[in-house]
Protein backbone atom coordinates (compact mmCIF):
# COMPACT_ATOMS: atom_id res chain seq x y z
CA UNK A 1 0.00 0.00 0.00
CA UNK A 2 1.21 3.48 -0.45
CA UNK A 3 2.26 5.96 2.20
CA UNK A 4 1.19 9.23 2.74
CA UNK A 5 3.55 12.28 1.95
CA UNK A 6 4.07 15.60 3.52
CA UNK A 7 2.39 18.23 1.60
CA UNK A 8 3.20 21.24 3.69
CA UNK A 9 3.85 22.30 7.60
CA UNK A 10 1.90 25.10 8.86
CA UNK A 11 3.41 26.20 12.06
CA UNK A 12 1.34 27.88 14.27
CA UNK A 13 1.48 31.76 14.56
CA UNK A 14 1.00 33.70 18.32
CA UNK A 15 -2.41 35.42 18.70
CA UNK A 16 -3.36 35.88 22.28
CA UNK A 17 -6.44 36.04 23.67
CA UNK A 18 -5.86 38.90 26.71
CA UNK A 19 -3.52 37.05 29.08
CA UNK A 20 -4.40 33.81 27.38
CA UNK A 21 -1.17 32.61 25.62
CA UNK A 22 -2.43 31.19 22.16
CA UNK A 23 -1.30 30.14 19.22
CA UNK A 24 -3.04 29.15 15.91
CA UNK A 25 -1.79 26.99 13.16
CA UNK A 26 -4.76 26.37 11.28
CA UNK A 27 -6.14 28.13 9.61
CA UNK A 28 -2.88 29.23 7.87
CA UNK A 29 -1.89 31.14 5.04
CA UNK A 30 -3.08 29.44 1.69
CA UNK A 31 -4.61 26.66 4.22
CA UNK A 32 -8.23 27.54 5.16
CA UNK A 33 -9.17 24.22 6.32
CA UNK A 34 -7.87 21.11 6.62
CA UNK A 35 -11.62 18.98 5.24
CA UNK A 36 -13.52 18.30 7.90
CA UNK A 37 -11.06 20.13 10.37
CA UNK A 38 -11.47 23.88 10.53
CA UNK A 39 -9.82 25.22 13.50
CA UNK A 40 -7.34 24.91 15.67
CA UNK A 41 -5.96 27.28 18.96
CA UNK A 42 -3.34 26.21 21.45
CA UNK A 43 -3.65 27.28 24.46
CA UNK A 44 -0.51 27.79 27.15
CA UNK A 45 0.98 26.07 28.48
CA UNK A 46 1.50 29.07 31.08
CA UNK A 47 0.87 29.13 34.78
CA UNK A 48 -2.17 31.19 36.23
CA UNK A 49 -1.27 33.13 39.67
CA UNK A 50 -3.84 33.13 42.58
CA UNK A 51 -6.51 34.99 42.39
CA UNK A 52 -6.34 35.28 38.84
CA UNK A 53 -9.14 35.87 36.06
CA UNK A 54 -9.34 32.35 34.54
CA UNK A 55 -10.12 31.52 31.12
CA UNK A 56 -12.51 34.32 29.07
CA UNK A 57 -14.95 31.98 27.03
CA UNK A 58 -17.99 33.03 28.86
CA UNK A 59 -21.19 32.25 27.22
CA UNK A 60 -21.28 32.14 23.07
CA UNK A 61 -23.41 30.37 20.52
CA UNK A 62 -22.14 27.59 17.89
CA UNK A 63 -24.04 26.22 15.20
CA UNK A 64 -23.16 24.13 12.33
CA UNK A 65 -19.86 21.98 13.47
CA UNK A 66 -18.31 19.98 16.80
CA UNK A 67 -15.65 21.18 19.21
CA UNK A 68 -13.12 18.68 20.48
CA UNK A 69 -11.26 20.06 23.45
CA UNK A 70 -8.25 18.88 25.21
CA UNK A 71 -7.13 19.28 28.87
CA UNK A 72 -3.52 18.69 28.46
CA UNK A 73 -3.00 20.37 31.75
CA UNK A 74 -4.94 22.29 34.46
CA UNK A 75 -8.89 22.02 34.03
CA UNK A 76 -12.13 23.18 32.44
CA UNK A 77 -15.67 23.98 33.68
CA UNK A 78 -18.40 23.21 30.33
CA UNK A 79 -22.17 24.63 30.83
CA UNK A 80 -24.33 24.69 28.05
CA UNK A 81 -27.76 25.06 26.80
CA UNK A 82 -28.79 21.86 26.48
CA UNK A 83 -28.19 21.46 30.06
CA UNK A 84 -24.68 19.81 30.02
CA UNK A 85 -22.14 20.75 32.64
CA UNK A 86 -18.99 18.85 33.59
CA UNK A 87 -15.80 20.10 35.11
CA UNK A 88 -12.82 17.97 32.86
CA UNK A 89 -9.53 17.67 34.39
CA UNK A 90 -6.05 17.30 32.88
CA UNK A 91 -6.04 14.58 30.17
CA UNK A 92 -9.22 14.36 29.66
CA UNK A 93 -11.89 15.73 27.03
CA UNK A 94 -14.67 17.29 26.05
CA UNK A 95 -16.48 16.57 22.51
CA UNK A 96 -19.49 19.11 22.00
CA UNK A 97 -21.94 18.51 18.60
CA UNK A 98 -22.99 22.45 18.31
CA UNK A 99 -25.08 21.50 15.73
CA UNK A 100 -28.98 23.16 15.77
CA UNK A 101 -27.26 25.77 17.99
CA UNK A 102 -26.51 26.09 21.51
CA UNK A 103 -24.89 28.60 23.81
CA UNK A 104 -22.02 27.54 26.12
CA UNK A 105 -19.30 28.86 28.36
CA UNK A 106 -15.66 27.31 28.88
CA UNK A 107 -13.99 28.87 32.01
CA UNK A 108 -12.37 27.85 34.81
CA UNK A 109 -13.66 26.53 37.99
CA UNK A 110 -13.59 27.99 41.30
CA UNK A 111 -10.63 26.72 42.64
CA UNK A 112 -8.12 27.14 39.60
CA UNK A 113 -9.16 30.47 40.13
CA UNK A 114 -8.63 31.11 43.60
CA UNK A 115 -5.36 28.88 43.44
CA UNK A 116 -4.01 29.34 40.34
CA UNK A 117 -1.97 26.64 38.42
CA UNK A 118 -0.61 25.45 34.90
CA UNK A 119 -2.99 25.06 31.85
CA UNK A 120 -2.92 23.95 28.60
CA UNK A 121 -5.46 23.10 26.32
CA UNK A 122 -6.20 23.03 22.37
CA UNK A 123 -9.41 22.96 20.73
CA UNK A 124 -9.95 21.77 17.38
CA UNK A 125 -13.30 22.66 15.58
CA UNK A 126 -14.53 19.76 13.36
CA UNK A 127 -17.10 20.47 10.23
CA UNK A 128 -20.57 18.94 9.84
CA UNK A 129 -22.02 17.60 6.50
CA UNK A 130 -24.79 19.62 5.55
CA UNK A 131 -27.23 16.73 6.44
CA UNK A 132 -26.43 16.78 10.13
CA UNK A 133 -26.14 20.43 10.46
CA UNK A 134 -29.24 20.83 12.14
CA UNK A 135 -28.60 17.76 14.34
CA UNK A 136 -29.75 17.74 18.03
CA UNK A 137 -27.02 19.25 19.89
CA UNK A 138 -24.91 16.74 22.33
CA UNK A 139 -22.13 16.49 24.60
CA UNK A 140 -19.21 13.95 25.85
CA UNK A 141 -17.14 15.00 28.82
CA UNK A 142 -14.41 12.02 29.45
CA UNK A 143 -11.34 12.16 32.25
CA UNK A 144 -8.08 10.65 31.52
CA UNK A 145 -9.13 7.78 33.15
CA UNK A 146 -12.25 6.97 30.76
CA UNK A 147 -10.06 6.93 28.09
CA UNK A 148 -7.99 3.62 26.63
CA UNK A 149 -4.04 4.27 27.05
CA UNK A 150 -2.66 1.87 24.17
CA UNK A 151 0.75 0.72 24.08
CA UNK A 152 2.95 -0.61 20.98
CA UNK A 153 6.71 -0.78 20.13
CA UNK A 154 7.66 -2.35 23.31
CA UNK A 155 5.93 0.39 25.50
CA UNK A 156 7.54 3.50 23.54
CA UNK A 157 4.32 4.30 22.06
CA UNK A 158 1.30 5.51 24.20
CA UNK A 159 -2.02 5.57 22.06
CA UNK A 160 -4.85 7.76 23.89
CA UNK A 161 -7.30 6.70 21.68
CA UNK A 162 -10.41 9.22 22.20
CA UNK A 163 -12.50 8.22 19.04
CA UNK A 164 -12.80 5.13 16.35
CA UNK A 165 -11.26 2.34 16.94
CA UNK A 166 -7.72 0.96 17.06
CA UNK A 167 -5.71 -2.18 18.52
CA UNK A 168 -9.02 -4.18 18.92
CA UNK A 169 -10.16 -1.19 21.56
CA UNK A 170 -12.36 1.15 21.01
CA UNK A 171 -12.55 5.72 22.23
CA UNK A 172 -14.98 6.24 24.56
CA UNK A 173 -16.40 9.22 22.19
CA UNK A 174 -19.24 8.31 19.83
CA UNK A 175 -18.95 10.03 17.12
CA UNK A 176 -21.43 11.26 14.12
CA UNK A 177 -19.20 10.96 10.87
CA UNK A 178 -17.00 8.05 12.01
CA UNK A 179 -13.58 10.71 13.28
CA UNK A 180 -10.64 9.01 14.56
CA UNK A 181 -9.13 10.66 17.09
CA UNK A 182 -6.39 10.01 19.43
CA UNK A 183 -3.40 11.84 21.28
CA UNK A 184 0.41 9.59 21.35
CA UNK A 185 2.39 9.86 23.69
CA UNK A 186 6.01 9.10 22.75
CA UNK A 187 9.44 8.31 24.17
CA UNK A 188 12.82 9.28 22.33
CA UNK A 189 12.78 6.35 19.28
CA UNK A 190 9.36 5.67 19.54
CA UNK A 191 7.66 4.20 15.97
CA UNK A 192 3.79 4.05 15.80
CA UNK A 193 1.81 2.96 12.48
CA UNK A 194 -1.30 3.09 10.92
CA UNK A 195 -3.28 1.69 7.87
CA UNK A 196 -6.48 1.79 6.31
CA UNK A 197 -6.34 5.58 5.95
CA UNK A 198 -6.66 6.38 1.56
CA UNK A 199 -9.22 8.92 1.49
CA UNK A 200 -9.06 10.42 4.48
CA UNK A 201 -8.22 13.71 5.77
CA UNK A 202 -5.33 13.37 8.49
CA UNK A 203 -4.66 15.87 11.26
CA UNK A 204 -1.87 15.85 13.14
CA UNK A 205 -0.30 18.40 15.20
CA UNK A 206 3.17 17.76 17.15
CA UNK A 207 2.43 19.52 20.67
CA UNK A 208 5.47 19.55 21.98
CA UNK A 209 9.00 17.07 20.97
CA UNK A 210 10.71 16.69 17.46
CA UNK A 211 9.05 13.80 15.14
CA UNK A 212 9.33 12.48 11.84
CA UNK A 213 5.83 12.40 9.73
CA UNK A 214 6.02 10.25 6.99
CA UNK A 215 10.40 10.71 6.68
CA UNK A 216 9.75 13.84 7.31
CA UNK A 217 11.03 16.20 10.15
CA UNK A 218 8.50 18.44 11.89
CA UNK A 219 8.55 20.41 14.97
CA UNK A 220 6.34 21.00 17.18
CA UNK A 221 3.92 23.22 16.72
CA UNK A 222 3.23 22.83 13.33
CA UNK A 223 -0.23 21.70 11.75
CA UNK A 224 0.98 18.33 9.07
CA UNK A 225 -0.96 18.81 5.88
CA UNK A 226 -0.62 15.18 4.21
CA UNK A 227 -2.11 13.87 0.74
CA UNK A 228 -5.68 12.12 0.51
CA UNK A 229 -3.99 9.08 -1.57
CA UNK A 230 -1.85 6.81 1.00
CA UNK A 231 -3.20 4.16 2.95
CA UNK A 232 0.00 3.75 5.39
CA UNK A 233 1.90 6.20 7.86
CA UNK A 234 4.89 6.42 10.54
CA UNK A 235 5.80 8.97 13.09
CA UNK A 236 8.69 8.39 14.66
CA UNK A 237 10.11 10.59 17.47
CA UNK A 238 13.01 11.99 18.06
CA UNK A 239 12.55 13.08 21.35
CA UNK A 240 9.92 12.45 23.96
CA UNK A 241 6.72 13.81 22.24
CA UNK A 242 2.98 14.81 22.33
CA UNK A 243 1.33 14.71 19.25
CA UNK A 244 -2.51 14.57 18.10
CA UNK A 245 -3.16 12.64 15.70
CA UNK A 246 -6.51 12.05 14.09
CA UNK A 247 -8.34 11.35 10.61
CA UNK A 248 -11.55 11.98 8.81
CA UNK A 249 -13.45 11.48 5.89
CA UNK A 250 -13.58 14.85 3.67
CA UNK A 251 -17.32 16.59 3.43
CA UNK A 252 -16.47 18.23 -0.34
CA UNK A 253 -19.11 21.08 0.71
CA UNK A 254 -18.97 24.76 0.44
CA UNK A 255 -17.54 26.22 3.84
CA UNK A 256 -19.35 29.49 4.55
CA UNK A 257 -17.99 30.47 8.60
CA UNK A 258 -18.96 33.63 10.42
CA UNK A 259 -18.12 33.87 13.89
CA UNK A 260 -19.08 30.87 15.71
CA UNK A 261 -21.43 29.78 12.95
CA UNK A 262 -20.03 27.48 10.23
CA UNK A 263 -22.96 26.42 7.80
CA UNK A 264 -22.86 25.74 4.01
CA UNK A 265 -24.61 28.99 2.32
CA UNK A 266 -24.53 32.56 3.11
CA UNK A 267 -28.47 32.43 4.45
CA UNK A 268 -27.81 30.06 6.46
CA UNK A 269 -25.25 31.96 8.23
CA UNK A 270 -27.84 34.83 8.33
CA UNK A 271 -30.77 32.35 9.63
CA UNK A 272 -28.62 31.01 12.39
CA UNK A 273 -27.92 35.19 13.52
CA UNK A 274 -31.31 35.61 13.58
CA UNK A 275 -32.22 32.27 15.87
CA UNK A 276 -29.83 32.98 18.17
CA UNK A 277 -30.96 37.07 18.13
CA UNK A 278 -34.40 35.59 19.20
CA UNK A 279 -32.94 33.82 22.10
CA UNK A 280 -33.85 30.30 19.98
CA UNK A 281 -30.73 28.88 21.47
CA UNK A 282 -31.28 29.55 25.24
CA UNK A 283 -28.97 31.55 27.56
CA UNK A 284 -26.53 29.71 29.59
CA UNK A 285 -24.79 31.27 33.40
CA UNK A 286 -20.77 31.16 32.94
Amino acid sequence: MPAKTVIAQHPALRDDIGDLETRRPLPAAGLEQLDPFLFLNHHGPQTYPPSNGGLPFGPHPHRGFETVTFILDGELAHRDSAGHESVIKKGGVQWMTAGSGLVHAEVSPEDFLRDGGPLEILQLWVNLPGRLKMTRPRYTGVQESQIPALTCDDGRVTVHLIAGSWGGRSGPVPTLTGVFMSTLDFKKGGKAGFGSLAGRQVFLYPVRGKVKVAGAAVAAESLVELDLAGDTLEIEAQSDALVVFGHAEPIGEPVVAHGPFVMNTRQQILDAIGDYQAGLFDHVRA
